[in-house]
């Protein structure tokens, strides 16, 4: 795989600072910079797939498998914790009385999983490829990610991945992942202008 651009300014990484790490990835794409960022400076994650918002199931196990791709692309394992998606649950909005949106709610799931499979399985830190995106709300992740390592007594091992975002994508593109162009959940689908086409690779 080809060194990083030369416009692109890489942090200094120490590999003492988060131990043994557990990456947790939303998908394939979007953990090409974060895992090229990791691997060149001395950082072997495993990498660690909960997404249940990615609706529907079909398009749950699509980006399943292109993440699987791209951590085989690293040499990285890639660890499952979930077989399917959870539409119904987030079509009902049961969860707005606990959380403020559905964002919200959706970060604080992903992240209570991943600092909990930290902690059971013997990590030290754990870290999200939900911080390269410019899309995503970064500082409320950020918030939650910390709320929830203080929780189970584990490192929340933070990283600014969002300028190499666009990087990532070029390195996507050349190892053939599908890009997808929605969020995830049903409800971004349906806000998606790109609607009609989705449904139809669905059937393809």
């Amino acid at each position: 795989m080809e060194d990083f651009p030369e416009t692109l300014e890489i942090p200094s990484l120490d590999p003492s600072e988060c131990g043994r790490l557990l990456l947790h990835c939303c998908c394939g794409p979007c953990s090409m910079y974060p895992l090229k960022l990791l691997t060149s400076q001395g950082i072997t994650p495993d990498c660690f797939w909960f997404n249940p918002n990615i609706q529907p199931q079909f398009e749950f196990d699509r980006r399943y498998e292109n993440l699987s791709k791209a951590c085989d692309s690293y040499g990285l394992r890639l660890f499952k914790e979930g077989d399917a998606c959870e539409e119904e649950y987030w079509r009902s909005k049961d969860y707005l009385d606990q959380y403020g949106s559905r964002c919200e709610m959706c970060y604080d799931k992903r992240m209570e999983a991943s600092a909990r499979y930290c902690a059971d399985h013997g990590y030290d830190s754990f870290c999200t490829t939900l911080l390269v995106s410019p899309y995503q709300q970064h500082d409320r992740i950020t918030a939650i990610s910390e709320e929830k390592a203080s929780k189970y007594g584990v490192k929340f091992y933070y990283l600014d991945f969002r300028p190499g975002f666009y990087y990532g994508q070029r390195l996507a593109k050349e190892i053939g992942l599908y890009r997808q162009k929605y969020c995830g959940c049903c409800f971004s689908l349906d806000e998606s202008e790109f609607k009609e086409k989705i449904i139809r690779s669905f059937e393809s």
